[in-house]
């Protein structure tokens, strides 16, 4: 027998599905859509449903966008010779956070993890590439998080694009080894930006 009814234990599941949510937290969001109003729950279930459909790729960077272009990539006010390439969009959110660097974007969505099946070719490694080809880039700073997963990324993605004649850089160490970019703050991002180094 549930400890709770149905559509509670049901809401809940739904809210354990996301990343980092436990059982108690999914449940105390349960019992928050069930305090709102039937308007409210209406609205909030139409927010989901929004971003799940209107929300896409960029077709240059792989940042999320409405539109096809991204705002960063169609913008006349960026550098267009450096690209930051980092795991995911919210490390994009993150840099710009900090307003320190003004150069476009690459969005892997990942990191090559061979223990969870993640390889190169699972990653948008591939549009990096022929980003490459079809730009005048001068410099790719591989910005992925300070983890083994990410480090052995950086290397990868090094080893592809050093051979071009472009300059690859890796940020520095102000990140926290272990560390999500999303939580760090913006003087350590800074630093980190700042103090990047060839690899």
């Amino acid at each position: 027998m549930s400890e709770y009814i149905e559509p509670i234990e049901r809401l809940a599941d739904m809210f354990r599905r996301l990343e980092g949510v436990g059982k108690k937290s999914a449940l105390r969001m349960a019992f928050s859509v069930l305090d709102m109003s039937e308007e409210s729950a209406r609205e909030f279930a139409e927010a989901v449903i929004a971003a799940k459909t209107q929300i896409k790729l960029c077709s240059v960077c792989q940042n999320i966008s409405v539109n096809d272009v991204c705002d960063l990539c169609s913008s006349h006010k960026r550098d267009k010779s450096v690209i930051c390439v980092v795991e995911d969009s919210r490390a994009v959110m993150a840099i710009e956070k900090s307003a320190i660097y003004n150069g476009l974007y690459h969005v892997l969505h990942g990191a090559i993890s061979p223990m969870h099946g993640v390889g190169p070719d699972k990653l948008k490694i591939k549009e990096l590439l022929t980003r490459l080809n079809s730009e005048e880039v001068s410099e790719i700073i591989v910005a992925t998080n300070p983890t083994v997963e990410g480090e052995a990324t950086a290397m990868y993605i090094s080893k592809l694009i050093t051979p071009l004649g472009i300059k690859v850089s890796r940020i520095a160490n102000g990140v926290p080894v272990g560390g999500d970019l999303e939580y760090a703050d913006e003087v350590t991002l800074r630093r980190a930006i700042e103090g990047r180094r060839t690899i």
